[in-house]
C-alpha cells in the first residue's frame, strides 16, 4: 500500500538524515519552544468577575513570542523541504535565509488554514444535525472531523513544499495532483493519527507533565513530529506532484 510507504518513508526521511535535521532545525526548535514557553507563561489573565487583570507582560511582548514562533516554524519547514528536494545543505547551524519562499510559505499557510477551517465548519454543522438523532455517534463523529481535516490539510499541503521551492502551485493545482492518491493519502491520515497518540501515550500515564522527564520527553517527541510532518508534505508533494517514486 502506498499510504504505508509514504509513512514509512517519511520516518526514514528524517532518521537518516538526522545530522542535517539537527542542523536545519536544532537552533530554531529551541527559539519556537521557548516562544511557545513564554507565550503560556504570559498569557492573559482573568479575574473572578472574568475581567481581564493585569499580566506580566504586555501585549507587545505577546505578539514577539508569537512572531519568533512563527518565523522559527516557517524557517525550518522552508529550510528542511529544500534540504529533501534539492540537497540544500545548512552552512551552519541554521538552513540559508530564503525570504521570497517564507513568505510565501506563510501565505499559503494561511489559505490552507481557512481552506481547512471552512470545511470542518461546514461538515461540523452537519455533524451537529446527525447527533441530534444519534448522540452515541458523538464521539465518532469528533474523531472524523479530526481525521477529515487532516486529510483536507495533507491534500492541498502539497503546495507548502511547492511554495518552498519557489513554485506557484495553488491549493486547487495540489488538490487535482493528489487526487488519483487520495486513498493512499486516507492511509496516511490515520497512521499519522495513530502515531501522534502512541507516541503522546507516555506522557498521559505519567501523570505530572511538569515533571523533567516528561518536558524533555515532549520536546523529543514534538520535534520528530514537527520534521516527519514536514517529511510527510515532503514525500506527498515529490510523489504526487513531481512524479519521483518511493523506495
Amino acid at each position: 500500500m502506498k499510504g504505508w510507504q509514504i509513512f514509512v518513508h517519511s520516518i526514514r526521511m528524517v532518521l537518516n538524515n538526522l545530522g542535517p535535521a539537527f542542523r536545519v532545525s536544532g537552533i530554531l526548535y529551541l527559539v519556537q519552544a521557548v516562544s511557545q514557553v513564554m507565550i503560556l507563561r504570559n498569557a492573559p489573565q482573568y479575574d473572578i468577575d472574568g475581567m481581564p487583570a493585569p499580566g506580566p507582560s504586555g501585549t507587545g511582548e505577546l505578539l514577539l513570542y508569537l512572531g519568533l514562533a512563527v518565523l522559527a516554524s516557517l524557517w525550518i519547514a522552508v529550510g528542511w523541504h529544500r534540504f529533501v528536494l534539492t540537497g540544500e545543505r545548512p552552512s551552519s547551524f541554521l538552513p540559508r535565509w530564503h525570504g521570497a519562499e517564507l513568505a510565501a510559505y506563510l501565505w499559503t499557510s494561511v489559505k490552507v488554514g481557512v481552506l481547512v477551517m471552512v470545511a470542518l465548519m461546514l461538515a461540523s454543522g452537519i455533524g451537529v444535525l446527525l447527533s441530534a438523532f444519534l448522540p452515541a455517534l458523538i464521539g465518532g463523529m469528533m474523531f472524523g472531523l479530526f481525521a477529515l481535516g487532516f486529510y483536507i490539510f495533507l491534500r492541498v499541503g502539497a503546495a507548502l513544499p511547492a511554495a518552498a521551492m519557489g513554485e506557484a502551485t495553488g491549493l486547487r493545482a495540489a488538490w487535482r495532483a493528489t487526487g488519483p492518491h487520495g486513498g493512499d493519502i486516507v492511509a496516511v491520515t490515520l497512521l499519522m493519527l495513530g502515531g501522534t497518540l502512541l507516541a503522546e501515550l507516555p506522557t498521559m500515564l505519567d501523570g505530572d507533565a511538569g515533571s523533567a522527564i516528561s518536558v524533555i520527553y515532549t520536546l523529543v517527541v514534538n520535534w520528530f513530529v514537527t520534521m516527519f510532518g514536514i517529511s510527510v508534505l515532503t514525500t506527498i508533494y515529490g510523489h504526487c506532484i513531481q512524479g519521483r517514486p518511493i523506495d
